[in-house]
């Protein structure tokens, strides 16, 4: 139904003015199945957000549905801070045997709490106690988290405002292709060489190869390979949040798969968990495996029922190379589209991007993106923007999503941008 604040009072009354989602898509929703959500008035709408990216399987996946009720209904562990447990050993395993071994990583993995802001407030902590060197380098338009140590390496400047205090001991660099004169990393590489630059040796730096919340920019392989070559040459460790990216939205599993490099450490969440349990992962070399027992902890980082889950979807999904052939496939069949309406709308600066089944349309009017979205909802569709000023539709349905779906939910896009011009 639609919400008034009759209706609505606790919401409105209990719940702080912080909420966002709830403001673009006034429903209570009350169900949800595989690419569709269902209001609480019977009102079916196609889901292209998919849980922030939360969930790349789609919504109660039969499967794993079925893994966390046989294992709640045996009595199974649900809270187990950093206990072993079946539970945590089945999902080590085979997280080793089907994604770890295949792409010859030999990573350490760390359960450091059950959002990705954990993951990457531990790995931004680890880096700086192995090399003893406060800076993280990050890039523009970046996204993190929002506690405050991954606000100092985000862009956006109404986020980081949040804080309420001077963020330090980051710095940002130029993303892939940010200035017209792209020049890779000659400018980061003098200041590195440049005692008078005022940049101390950083610790380390921490890039998204797809920046999602930064407006669907994605890097190209040359220059993460040239990035992880520089982070080489000058003793910085290279960290690849593929929080949203990752766990095949691209379609290899980890994002950074396509251009040939190895992080030395890899921060995960969102989907891994395969149901929108909450869970992250932080991924790291062996030798920086520096911690003392208990020095980084969280009450949350033994989410058991998340392990189920998990273990269940690397099983479905990641036993062999059919998720990511189909994701590209489907990506393939996303971008056509896209860019066929970025065509019709070329005299209003549209343009498409992306990689896999994280795609994007943005315009140089910064209010279309947003008119688009809201139109797209009255028409049945989530999706939602992204980019510094909100002028970028961004896409990023479930990697189940049928051929079906995803053309019904395109040509609803299409009519939603035709009807915003």
């Amino acid at each position: 139904m639609t919400i008034t604040p009759a209706e609505t009072s606790v919401f409105d009354t209990l719940e702080s003015e912080v909420r966002s989602y709830c403001r673009s898509w006034p429903r209570v929703f009350e169900s949800a199945h595989g690419s569709r959500l269902h209001d609480e008035d019977g009102h079916v709408y196609l889901d292209f957000f998919a849980g922030a990216g939360a969930l790349n399987y789609g919504h109660n996946p039969p499967v794993l549905k079925r893994a966390l009720l046989d294992y709640l209904e045996r009595d199974g562990i649900t809270h187990g801070l950093d206990m072993n447990t079946t539970a945590k050993r089945d999902f080590l395993e085979t997280f080793r045997d089907l994604v770890l071994r295949p792409r010859g990583l030999d990573h350490k993995v760390m359960f450091p709490g059950p959002t990705g802001a954990n993951a990457v407030e531990a790995a931004l902590k680890l880096a700086r106690k192995v090399k003893r060197r406060e800076t993280v380098v990050s890039f523009t338009n970046a996204f993190h988290g929002m506690s405050l140590g991954a606000l100092a390496v985000t862009g956006n400047a109404f986020k980081r405002a949040g804080a309420g205090i001077p963020l330090v001991h980051g710095m940002p660099m130029p993303f892939d292709r940010y200035l017209d004169d792209d020049q890779g990393f000659a400018w980061f590489e003098r200041l590195l060489e440049d005692r008078g630059s005022g940049l101390s040796r950083p610790a380390a730096v921490i890039v998204e190869t797809v920046q999602g919340e930064g407006g669907v920019n994605v890097a190209r392989p040359e220059w993460l390979r040239a990035l992880a070559d520089l982070c080489r040459r000058w003793d910085m460790l290279l960290i690849v949040d593929d929080i949203q990216m990752g766990c095949g939205r691209t379609g290899g599993f980890f994002s950074f798969e396509e251009a040939g490099i190895v992080p030395d450490a890899v921060t995960l969440s969102k989907s891994i968990s395969g149901y929108g349990l909450p869970m992250s992962l932080l991924l790291f070399r062996p030798e920086l495996d520096v911690w003392e027992p208990g020095e980084h902890n969280g009450t949350f980082r033994g989410n058991n029922p998340a392990f189920v889950t998990a273990t269940a979807a690397l099983n479905a999904y990641w036993a062999d190379s059919g998720t990511e052939k189909q994701t590209l496939a489907r990506g393939e069949q996303v971008e056509s589209a896209l860019c066929e309406i970025a065509a019709e709308h070329r005299r209003s600066g549209a343009e498409c991007r992306g990689r896999g089944l994280a795609r994007g349309l943005s315009f140089t009017d910064r209010g279309r993106a947003a008119r688009v979205c809201s139109r797209a909802f009255e028409l049945g569709l989530l999706i939602e923007t992204s980019g510094p000023e909100n002028e970028v539709v961004k896409l990023l349905p479930p990697l189940t999503a049928t051929p079906e779906e995803l053309d019904e939910g395109l040509r609803t896009l299409a009519r939603a941008v035709d009807e915003t011009a």
